[in-house]
């Protein structure tokens, strides 16, 4: 894969050396410093929810990609409650309905990368990803070089969206 220059990236690079770690503290997770912030449009939180939080990915790979973040900090899904499980799994399917209704979204990927060696970037704490499909959303510079290109203002989607969820 040919390397693309990203210097906006480097604070997330910098700021990694601990939380990809799977031992990551809530002291050190990314998420959970994110949480105790009152900062949500900054952090592009779109809602907090009673055990979950939706968020916006800072670094997406389409348009429109969420994540929806338990608030308990854990690496493992069968530590969290039912209830827990069972709001992480309504808002995930809440986040696609709305992605495809106010985005236009044409199809939708869904899923979680559990421990590093299953392709967490952050590891120590769960969470879902929710990330829009759209027609030809892969094209040559993807095809070619392995690069993205997301042509859609981060600050924009997250105001078009945050209204939606209530």
């Amino acid at each position: 894969m040919k390397q693309l220059y990203c210097p906006w990236r480097e604070k997330y690079s910098d700021d990694s050396s601990k939380i990809r770690q799977p031992d990551a503290t809530e002291t050190e997770c990314v998420f959970c410093k994110q949480f105790k912030e009152n900062n949500d449009k900054e952090n592009f939180i779109l809602k907090r929810y009673k055990h979950n939080v939706v968020i916006l990915n800072k670094y997406p790979y389409n348009p429109g990609h969420l994540m929806v973040i338990p608030l308990l900090h854990t690496s493992d899904i069968d530590q969290l409650s039912p209830e827990e499980r069972a709001e992480l799994i309504e808002l995930t399917s809440k986040a696609s309905t709305l992605l495809r209704e106010a985005l236009h979204a044409q199809g939708m990927n869904i899923g979680m990368n559990l421990g590093t060696w299953g392709g967490a970037g952050i590891p120590s704490h769960i969470h879902m990803h929710v990330i829009p499909r759209y027609d030809r959303d892969t094209n040559f510079l993807t095809t070619v070089s392995g690069t993205r290109a997301i042509s859609y203002d981060l600050h924009e989607i997250y105001e078009k969206l945050r209204p939606l969820f209530h």
